[in-house]
């Protein structure tokens, strides 16, 4: 693609400069496309209302036409413009956790492009809890399409070096704001069933919204990551996602209680493929990663079991740092699937393209 002038600029993450960010707007209204910070991960944010500045997010990102976009909103006067309908659980989601990380699946409105939804009936829409995207959404006027602003297939970026790397001379503006909170993407609802369908897990544990909504939510196999969605209902289901270069195998179990056994059966695994000559590391909690150490294993530690939150911080970071490392490949404990667990599981099994190993 045709190279573009980009600008990074920084800004405080909790106090934006608003003349600066005045002119990032511009760019938005004007067609241009710009990164921004999110409270998950950066976005590459394009008018929502503008398809022609929307096609552009696709061929700088490489992405697939049709894997649709998260809309992002200031105001629930930009969802109802967005959507034809706005059912109870909606305004229950949003009183409880927006601003924050869960997007909201709806029938979308005539005035949204195609382009967004990838010719979909339905728009996926969100309203961020950063104070820099929050400003950005209010003084652009409209409402920003937005996926990760990475390239497609890549780890999700989380710090604006990450952003550099992948968007830099594809977009018109970065905003470095520094390190996201989160570090997984929001959690997407289907609310065009009854019960609503769980299509991504993320940052809102899905416990939590079942709490709040009182009713039990569907959660399909895809959005464990146990196979790819047949058709790309929202972002982060059909295609190749948050996968490093360098080869990942992930070793699955029905018992992580039992740190000391489960490390002898991880430590079984990664003997074997250093034996055929391979350069491994290690991708361990901090529960574990002691047991690695002590046998000479090469090891990341991704945080802590009791800390998953931690764990869903590092985990894209680390595995854009396993492509920077002397290794071929990286094995990588699993996690157990509730709360944030079902989050890291998921984006993992995408990560290693299926490549588990249960013990």
């Amino acid at each position: 693609m045709r190279t573009i002038r980009t600008r990074v600029i920084k800004v405080d993450p909790v106090n934006p400069d608003v003349g600066l960010l005045r002119s990032v707007a511009e760019v938005i209204r004007s067609g241009g496309l710009v990164v921004f910070p999110t409270e998950t991960v950066y976005g590459l944010g394009a008018n929502a209302y503008d398809a022609k500045a929307v096609i552009k997010i696709f061929k700088a990102k490489e992405r697939p036409i049709d894997n649709p976009l998260i809309v992002h909103i200031n105001s629930i006067n930009q969802l109802v413009n967005l959507t034809s309908e706005q059912p109870e659980e909606m305004f229950i989601i949003a009183k409880k956790f927006w601003p924050g990380p869960i997007t909201v699946v709806l029938p979308k409105s005539k005035r949204v492009p195609k382009e967004v939804t990838a010719g979909l009936p339905t728009i996926a829409v969100r309203m961020p809890a950063h104070p820099v995207a929050l400003k950005l959404i209010e003084l652009s006027g409209v409402p920003i399409a937005a996926p990760s602003a990475n390239l497609s297939g890549k780890p999700s970026p989380t710090t604006s070096e990450h952003v550099i790397r992948d968007m830099y001379g594809r977009v018109d503006i970065i905003i470095d704001a520094g390190e996201t909170l989160f570090g997984v993407e929001s959690t997407i609802i289907d609310l065009t069933h009854r019960p609503p369908v769980l299509l991504r897990p993320g940052a809102i544990p899905v416990e939590e919204i079942e709490k709040v909504l009182n009713i039990e939510i569907k959660i399909p196999a895809f959005a464990r990551g146990l196979i790819e969605a047949e058709k790309a209902l929202a972002p982060g289901l059909k295609y190749k996602h948050y996968a490093p270069e360098k080869a990942l195998i992930l070793i699955e179990s029905s018992n992580y209680s039992n740190y000391e056994e489960y490390a002898r059966k991880v430590m079984n695994i990664t003997q074997d493929y250093i034996k055929k000559g391979l350069r491994v590391v290690i991708l361990a909690s901090k529960e574990t990663s002691g047991y690695y150490m002590s046998k000479g294993f090469k090891v990341i530690t991704l945080g802590s079991r009791r800390n998953i939150f931690e764990v869903a911080k590092n985990l894209f970071k680390i595995l854009r740092i396993i492509d920077e490392m002397n290794v071929d490949m990286a094995i990588c404990e699993g996690f157990e699937e509730k709360g944030l667990g079902l989050a890291i599981m998921n984006r993992l099994r995408k990560a290693s393209g299926y490549n588990i190993i249960k013990v």
